[in-house]
């Protein structure tokens, strides 16, 4: 009996946690790219992203955590766990290639990266997303992010609604 599709798109994908030359590249692109294509963002979203990535290649913490999602030895997308002000930590950079979408893999990486949080000790964990992402939005509520600030305004060539999720963490 052979694999089903989904067993197969599992199979072909592995998650690390440490950075290789041009994996910021490729996170750069695949955001510029995807956003580009599915929410008709501009280039200048491209800069949003590549700063704060950098930085964070550069000098990052035993408590902040990357996670790189690979199929067939190519970068196909990502989370992140960044430390913020005050004990909380913001879940960054999180994209998917439509190629490894589907297979539960958005949660996975949420997930991890939430338990990554409660292990460092951090208080809460939020994230900025953009309004109309439903899947990643399924993901953040089922695992108990609540929406605490929206706002709409001119961005990235387009009139972007930004929605600001957080989670309390209860670490013993």
């Amino acid at each position: 009996m052979g694999m089903s599709n989904t067993e197969l798109r599992k199979s072909a994908v592995s998650i690390r946690n440490d950075l290789r030359p041009g994996d910021i590249g490729c996170l750069i692109y695949l955001h510029g790219v995807l956003y580009a294509e599915e929410h008709q963002f501009d280039a200048t979203f491209e800069p949003y992203v590549a700063g704060p990535l950098a930085e964070f290649s550069k000098s990052h913490t035993e408590r902040e955590r990357i996670w790189i999602v690979e199929k067939a030895g190519r970068v196909a997308g990502s989370v992140a766990i960044v430390g913020a002000p005050e004990n909380a930590a913001q879940l960054r950079w999180l994209i998917l290639h439509p190629d490894v979408r589907g297979i539960g893999l958005g949660r996975r990486l949420v997930q991890e990266a939430v338990d990554f949080c409660e292990k460092c000790r951090y208080d809460r964990v939020f994230l900025w997303t953009v309004k109309g992402l439903a899947a990643a939005t399924r993901i953040y509520t089922a695992l108990g992010f609540r929406l605490t600030e929206e706002n709409t305004h001119p961005i990235w060539g387009n009139t972007i609604t930004e929605q600001r999720f957080e989670l309390k963490l209860t670490s013993k």
